[in-house]
C-alpha cells in the first residue's frame, strides 16, 4: 500500500502543476501576486469615487438608471477572452491593457464630475498606467505579443445634452469599470490557481 501511495503521489502532484507556457518561475507567481493586490485597490479607489457619486447626486442604483443609459454613449471595455473555456493569457493580458486604457480616458468625466475629488482621479490613473505597465512588462518576459499605445494625450470631455445625463454617465463609467476590474482580479487570480 506505502508503495501504491509513493507511485501515485507525483501524479497527483503534477495535476495540480502550473501550466509551463504560463508559470514555472517564481517571478510569474510574485507579478500575479503583485497586480492582484495592485487591482484590488484600483477596485477600492473606484468604488470609493462610486459612494461619492452616490452622496453627491443621488444616483445610487443602476436598475433606477437603466432606461437614461440607453440614451448615452458610455463605453464599455469587454474582457469576454478572460472568462472563456479557452482561455489563453495573451489575449486577456491584451484585453486588461485596452480596458484600462479607455478606461483611464474615461475617467476624465469623473473627475469633471467631482472636483473635490480631482487627486483620487488621477492616483486612479496613474495607477491604472502602472497596472497596465506592469502586464506590457510581464508579457515581454513571457514572449508574448504586446501592443505599445501612444501616450495620452487629453481628449475633450464629451458633452451631454444635460446635467443630469453628465452625472448618470458618471455614474455608468464608474459601474461598467468596476465589473471590467472585478473580471480581471478573477483572470489574474485563475491565472494564479494554476
Amino acid at each position: 500500500l506505502l508503495l501504491g501511495v509513493l507511485l501515485w503521489a507525483p501524479w497527483w502532484a503534477l495535476h495540480g502543476a502550473p501550466l509551463t507556457e504560463l508559470s514555472g518561475d517564481q517571478d510569474f507567481q510574485l507579478f500575479l501576486q503583485r497586480n492582484l493586490e495592485f487591482t484590488r485597490k484600483i477596485r477600492g479607489d473606484v468604488a470609493a469615487l462610486q459612494r461619492v457619486l452616490c452622496d453627491t447626486f443621488q444616483l445610487c442604483k443602476e436598475e433606477e438608471l437603466l432606461l437614461v443609459r440607453q440614451e448615452l454613449d458610455i463605453a464599455q471595455a469587454l474582457l469576454e477572452q478572460c472568462h472563456r473555456r479557452t482561455f489563453q493569457a495573451e489575449t486577456c493580458f491584451s484585453q486588461i491593457r485596452a480596458g484600462l486604457r479607455i478606461y483611464h480616458g474615461s475617467l476624465a468625466t469623473i473627475r469633471d464630475l467631482l472636483p473635490g475629488h480631482a487627486g483620487l482621479v488621477e492616483t486612479l490613473q496613474l495607477d491604472m498606467a502602472n497596472l497596465s505597465s506592469n502586464i506590457q512588462q510581464q508579457m515581454e518576459d513571457l514572449g508574448l505579443a504586446t501592443v505599445t499605445y501612444p501616450t495620452e494625450n487629453q481628449d475633450p470631455l464629451p458633452t451631454f445634452s444635460s446635467r443630469f445625463h453628465h452625472h448618470v454617465s458618471g455614474f455608468f463609467i464608474l459601474a461598467n469599470f468596476q465589473r471590467f476590474l472585478e473580471t480581471a482580479y478573477r483572470a489574474l487570480r485563475h491565472l494564479a490557481s494554476l
